[in-house]
Formats: C-alpha cells, sequence, structure tokens
C-alpha cells in the first residue's frame, strides 16, 4: 500500500497524452503515487473509458490532445505519452522546442531507453525518455544476466505472451516498432549484435497473465550457477517496484537450449491481473517519475 501523500513535498505535476489502456492504467498509478499529480488527462474520444474514469476521479481532462498539453505547459513538469509510435514522435517534435520532460510508453524508439532495475539514474536528466516496451521491461533485464553468465553469447531470443484483452488499438497497431524497438535495447543494455524478439497475443479466456521467456542455445557457455544468482537478484530488485514480476521457470538446460521465463501480474488498476503487459510498463514509468520528483525535492 502507498503511503499517503506528503503535503509539504511539492509533488510533480504529469500529463498524460492518451487515453486507451495504458494512459489509464498510469493514471490509477498516478493517483496513487504520494509524489506525482495528474494535472491533465487528454486524449481524442471524449466519450472514451478513460475519459469517464478521470472525470469522475476529478481530473482535468481533454479531447484535444496534444493541443491541451501544449496549452497547459505552465502547469506540467513532466509529460507522459500513452499514445502510438507515430503520434508520440509527432508529439516529441512538438514538444522538444519547450524543453518540457517527456516520458515516453510508445515503442517509438526517439531517445533514451529506461529500464529502471539498469539505468535508473543515468535517466533522471534526459529531455526524452523512452520506457522501451513491456517485454522490453520485462525480458531485456534478464537477457542482460544471460548475458554476463555466458562466454561470447552469439545470439539470444526473447518470446512475449500478452492476454489479447489488454493488447490495445494502438500496440497491435505498433506490433512492427515493438520488435524492432525490444530488439535495439536487448542489443543496448546487452552489447549483443544477434538478437530476435517474438510477439505472442494470447485469445485464450479467461485471459492468460503475461509471460516473458529468454533463450540460448544449448550450445552457449553458460555459467548456470552465477546466471541463477543474478536472476534472483534482478528479480528482487524489479519486484520492489513492479510487485508481480516473478521468475516461474528459472534458468534451466535442455536438449536444445537455455532458458528461463518470467510472469509479470498486474495489480488490477484497469484491467484485470492477467494484463501485467500494462502494469510492468506503467510501474517503470512511474518509477522513473518519482525519482526525478524525489530528487528534485532533496535539491
Amino acid at each position: 500500500m502507498r503511503e499517503s501523500p506528503d503535503h509539504s513535498f511539492e509533488q510533480l505535476r504529469v500529463a498524460i497524452v492518451g487515453t486507451g489502456h495504458v494512459g489509464t492504467d498510469l493514471l490509477l498509478k498516478v493517483l496513487a503515487s504520494p509524489v506525482l499529480r495528474c494535472t491533465l488527462f487528454a486524449g481524442r474520444r471524449s466519450g472514451s473509458p478513460g475519459i469517464q474514469l478521470a472525470e469522475s476521479r476529478g481530473i482535468h481532462t481533454s479531447k484535444a490532445g496534444i493541443d491541451a498539453v501544449l496549452g497547459m505547459l505552465d502547469d506540467i513538469d513532466v509529460v507522459y505519452d500513452a499514445t502510438s509510435a507515430e503520434d508520440a514522435t509527432r508529439h516529441w517534435n512538438l514538444l522538444e522546442p519547450t524543453g518540457t520532460p517527456v516520458i515516453d510508453l510508445t515503442p517509438a524508439s526517439l531517445g533514451k531507453f529506461c529500464v529502471p532495475v539498469l539505468n535508473l539514474e543515468d535517466c533522471l536528466d534526459h529531455q526524452y525518455v523512452s520506457m522501451v516496451t513491456c517485454g522490453g521491461q520485462a525480458a531485456v533485464p534478464m537477457a542482460r544476466c544471460v548475458n554476463e553468465a555466458t562466454e561470447g553469447l552469439s545470439y539470444l531470443e526473447i518470446a512475449s505472451a500478452s492476454a489479447s484483452a489488454s493488447v490495445g488499438p494502438a500496440t497491435r497497431a505498433n506490433l512492427d516498432e515493438y520488435v524492432v524497438t525490444t530488439e535495439r535495447a536487448t542489443r543496448e543494455f546487452c552489447g549483443l549484435e544477434n538478437t530476435k524478439t517474438m510477439v505472442v497475443i494470447n485469445p485464450a479466456e479467461p485471459g492468460t497473465v503475461m509471460r516473458n521467456s529468454v533463450a540460448v542455445a544449448a550450445s552457449e557457455k553458460v555459467d548456470l550457477q552465477a546466471l541463477s544468482d543474478a536472476v534472483r537478484v534482478t528479480e528482487k530488485q524489479i519486484s520492489a517496484y513492479v510487485p508481480g514480476y516473478r521468475v516461474v521457470v528459472p534458468p534451466v538446460a535442455t536438449a536444445d537450449r537455455i532458458m528461463l521465463t518470467v510472469e509479470v501480474e498486474g495489480r488490477g488498476d484497469w484491467l484485470p491481473p492477467y494484463a501485467g503487459n500494462l502494469d510492468i510498463i506503467a510501474c517503470a514509468a512511474i518509477a522513473l517519475a518519482e525519482a526525478r520528483a524525489r530528487r528534485r525535492h532533496e535539491c
């Protein structure tokens, strides 16, 4: 449970543009944060469920999208972009000249990648920060564990599966960008050139919890004990800001591969707990904004 807001603490004022699944889940997490305050929730459909929820919570809303954000910059410290890769690129072109910090939850892949467990402190001064993808947040830290426990790793695969009901229209339209961005982040954080990302949208009813597997060929020289130790530490660190994150298949060697699997169960803020893909990227984005808020307070 989050602590009650400290009214002596100057909360970081955030605007959220994008009122779909990701933006609405993010809004509920902002409202639960003791150090963040939502000053604007903007989309393009006035009757969307997300807008209706925000209005019921007394949040200022708009159907003018990015134009509403541009009209309220004096009341905004950070903009969360939860739209689509195409829209996020256009939004950044408008926001960059203003100096307004942007935390991008789309796979637009325009600037500094942030995976809090790996590089949170390095991201606090960048105007534009990309939260990679939900699969990137879940799997890239484990991919780095594999890489660091392997001698001369040549190839690595990531497979992510999410419930169909948790994958909105914008995410479906951005599947190519999702793959490219996740692979780019894997290369950047692991120093590995040859990677592959696969995405599964699972139509099963009821929805299945998000799962992410990392695998390499059995022929790779992996120190399984070192890998297992690193995975346990990383799991604990991520679960500190993503409570539903857990390793469900520890590192194991089969006839043809060495693999591990993590599961992300959501808090059920907007969609049911199976929507861990929403939870992990929103939790990561909250962790970044909260770190900025606390550092500003300390200064």
